[in-house]
């Protein structure tokens, strides 16, 4: 009996934290997605000669938005460890 509690309680924890934790990074991995697809749409607009980057490389926006990925993966990841525990919590007596 203990020991549901204990995983319930984790559980829960876990996935509050995951979901207060994941809507920064996943609102502005979005919004840097929309930027790029504006500015996408703005340089085949233009002829497709202004480019921020050397050649056609990375720029600090490409960047950014793997890094705001894998923090999104990171709080999905522990929210289905709390998912999983609080499971757990019902399956375990």
């Amino acid at each position: 009996m203990i020991l549901n509690i204990v995983l319930w309680v984790a559980g829960v924890a876990i996935l509050a934290l995951g979901i207060l934790r994941i809507q920064a990074p996943l609102s502005r991995y979005n919004e840097l997605g929309r930027l790029a697809g504006n500015a996408q749409r703005y340089d085949s607009w233009r002829g497709g000669r202004s480019r921020t980057a050397v050649d056609g490389g990375r720029t600090g926006a490409d960047e950014m938005r793997d890094q705001m990925r894998q923090r999104v993966y990171l709080w999905a990841a522990a929210i289905v460890v709390g998912i999983v525990l609080i499971v757990a919590g019902f399956i375990v007596r």
